[in-house]
């Protein structure tokens, strides 16, 4: 699959490792979730990124003692449908303050692009190529939001209130998320 991150389709830097497969040395890797937690004090010591995929139906409290060891959690959306990814995402960004990258995999429909983005997303997996300019088009397509988000953009009524840059709010837009 695809991954799209800032917009663009990328290669995807780490390498996914089933359930009983040796992990290599020095090279990105993401895990399944049972493995990771079956194996997670000594997959926390690698020296190379480790990242895992972490199903919507598991609490992220689970995670809690390993996040800062953690440089991605795909949050999987197993169909269209099914929002508890959108959960799992604004509180590893909010309640747990996870600064890895989060990326979405699954059944993700084009509707979802700009909301996964508020979510706090970072990146995603798409069925074509051709939904990166998709992508591109639904984070650009708005530059200011009067509700909050995970992806720490200040809200309307915040930018007004403390002009663009005052108290160091990140005042950015989605549409820099496109470029």
């Amino acid at each position: 699959m695809p991954l799209v991150k800032r917009g663009r389709v990328v290669e995807d830097p780490y390498l996914r490792v089933v359930d009983d497969a040796p992990i290599p040395d020095g090279a990105a890797v993401i895990v399944p979730a049972a493995r990771f937690l079956a194996d997670a004090a000594e997959l926390s010591r690698r020296s190379a990124p480790t990242g895992l995929i972490w199903p919507n139906d598991r609490k992220i409290a689970e995670l809690a003692p390993w996040l800062d060891r953690l440089a991605l959690i795909a949050l999987t959306f197993p169909n269209f449908r099914d929002g508890r990814a959108y959960t799992q995402a604004r509180q590893l960004r909010e309640r747990y303050g996870f600064r890895g990258e989060l990326r979405a995999t699954g059944e993700i429909l084009r509707d979802q692009f700009l909301f996964l983005t508020r979510a706090g997303f970072d990146s995603l997996e798409v069925k074509k190529a051709a939904d990166a300019a998709a992508y591109a088009e639904a984070v650009g397509r708005y530059s200011v939001f009067y509700q909050p988000s995970a992806n720490g953009f200040a809200p309307a009524q915040r930018r007004r209130l403390l002009g663009s840059t005052a108290g160091g709010e990140r005042t950015a837009t989605t549409a820099d998320l496109a470029s």
